[in-house]
């Protein structure tokens, strides 16, 4: 007897969001390490009373355990300034990269409580005025590529291999749905084989929980060119990851507005999903300063807007509650973008879109 698998439950997030972006562009929130640098925090606050074998100074991500008042804070700053998303502070909250801390041992902890946190002020707000609050459980890329070898010698090298990424993504995933996440941002992607294993991590948890878990997908350019560090245009990445139906698809940090604006319009112009897209505060200065304010971030952003090119709008890396603010300013009145209906033909990807015409 062959057993059909249960259908998963669906998402009432996903369908509640969907309505959202109907009716307006959404506001995602802003960068969180920079605003957490504001708070000159120490060794001392960082690493709290957990006792482990390395420094935890900047290990953002620790301080949902040791400092959450810090995150709770900034999440609370971005819902004031008119964010509808926060997106947890959960970036290297997996198993590789808090290897670096010797903290590999709490990522689901970190997860668990970071999404928590967010949910919690996410529900406070909506219970203020009844407007929808989203959480976007976000997954960094680690720092360990599976398409490149970091050994310019041996070119068959990995550090990981695709199971073990999976494996990692899938606790982190897990432990993100736990503590109330209603999607997972699957976000600056600079190799596009380890998002497609995030992809994987999600649906595993998925069969496992019985339930559907919507995608946010985002990649980061690495040069004006288009590309990511694994090679793949804007377009070929769209094709590589469409099979995923995220429920939104974009690009952040990397550059500012200026920069993406050839790029967004590209991505808007092919795919049939929503389109979110977070810059950067401009570009860093000599001292890795952001210095662009946030009318000129807004009144950059608002030209995607203007020509229908956006759904979710938000900040990277120097963007701050009061960029968040400006952009929400500067958009509430436009209409959102409507989603691109391609023409049904084979669309493959290799490091360059391959397009079968009828």
């Amino acid at each position: 007897m062959t057993l059909i698998p249960s259908p998963l439950i669906p998402s009432g997030a996903r369908t509640a969001f969907l309505e959202q972006a109907s009716q307006r562009i959404l506001i995602t929130d802003g960068a969180f390490g920079t605003e957490i640098q504001n708070f000159k925090l120490s060794e001392e606050d960082y690493a709290g009373t957990l006792g482990l074998a390395k420094d935890q100074k900047g290990n953002n991500d620790i301080l949902a355990l040791t400092k959450p008042e810090v995150p709770e804070s900034i999440h609370r700053a971005y819902f004031e300034a008119g964010a509808d998303i926060a997106e947890t502070n959960t970036f290297s909250a997996n198993r590789i990269s808090q290897a670096d801390y010797a903290a590999e041992h709490l990522v689901r902890e970190i997860n668990v409580e970071s999404a928590r946190l967010a949910r919690r002020v996410a529900d406070e707000f909506t219970a203020r005025d009844g407007k929808p609050r989203f959480v976007a459980g976000a997954i960094g890329p680690t720092n360990k590529t599976l398409s490149l070898s970091p050994d310019v010698n041996d070119p068959g090298f990995r550090e990981i291999d695709w199971d073990h990424l999976v494996d990692v993504y899938a606790e982190q995933v897990h432990a993100l749905v736990e503590g109330g996440a209603d999607f997972i941002l699957i976000e600056t992607v600079f190799d596009t084989l380890n998002a497609k294993a995030g992809v994987m991590s999600v649906r595993q948890v998925e069969k496992q929980l019985g339930r559907e878990i919507p995608i946010m997908m985002s990649m980061t350019l690495t040069d004006l060119s288009g590309r990511n560090l694994s090679g793949h245009t804007v377009e070929a990445f769209w094709y590589a990851i469409r099979h995923a139906r995220p429920l939104t698809v974009g690009l952040n940090c990397s550059f500012g507005a200026t920069q993406l604006r050839p790029h967004v319009k590209a991505l808007s112009e092919i795919a049939d999903t929503l389109i979110m897209v977070y810059p950067n505060a401009g570009l860093p200065n000599e001292l890795g300063e952001y210095d662009e304010m946030p009318q000129t971030t807004a009144g950059l952003v608002k030209e995607w807007a203007d020509h229908g090119q956006v759904n979710v709008l938000g900040g990277c890396c120097g963007s701050t509650p009061a960029h968040i603010a400006a952009m929400a300013q500067a958009v509430k009145a436009l209409p959102p973008r409507k989603m691109a209906v391609p023409e049904t033909v084979t669309r493959l990807a290799g490091l360059e879109p391959f397009i079968m015409a009828a």
